[in-house]
């Protein structure tokens, strides 16, 4: 059976959450939007491509940065309203210079920071 982005559960403005994670590891590194566009040009390319909604176009992941993100395989929820990306990361996922964009825990009610940015 071959996919259609069409039967996937895309919310009003035409989006789905869409979670990258390091395929090698299980770390969980960004998440982001896509629409159908970006899902497809994902799946034909195999470089991660997200929906911009701040400046309303696409996004190749790395594209400016360098920070590329490499499909690995692509899984959708049960609900279809989800996407999990498993990836190849180079250099770190978030603008931050993280590697990670989930860096800040709450323990005890308070921020901890958990990972200093990359050196670069």
């Amino acid at each position: 059976m071959s996919f259609d982005p069409a039967t996937l559960t895309f919310d009003a403005a035409g989006l789905i959450p869409a979670i990258a994670q390091d395929a090698e590891n299980g770390d969980v590194l960004m998440m982001a939007w896509m629409n159908a566009e970006a899902v497809a040009r994902t799946l034909e390319t195999g470089r991660v491509t997200y929906w911009s909604r701040s400046r309303q176009q696409f996004w190749i992941k790395g594209e400016t940065s360098g920070h590329v993100q490499e499909l690995v395989e692509m899984r959708v929820d049960c609900d279809r309203d989800c996407l999990l990306l498993a990836i190849r990361q180079t250099g770190p996922a978030c603008h931050t210079n993280r590697r990670s964009c989930f860096y800040t825990a709450i323990r005890d009610g308070v921020e901890v920071v958990t990972m200093a940015p990359e050196a670069g």
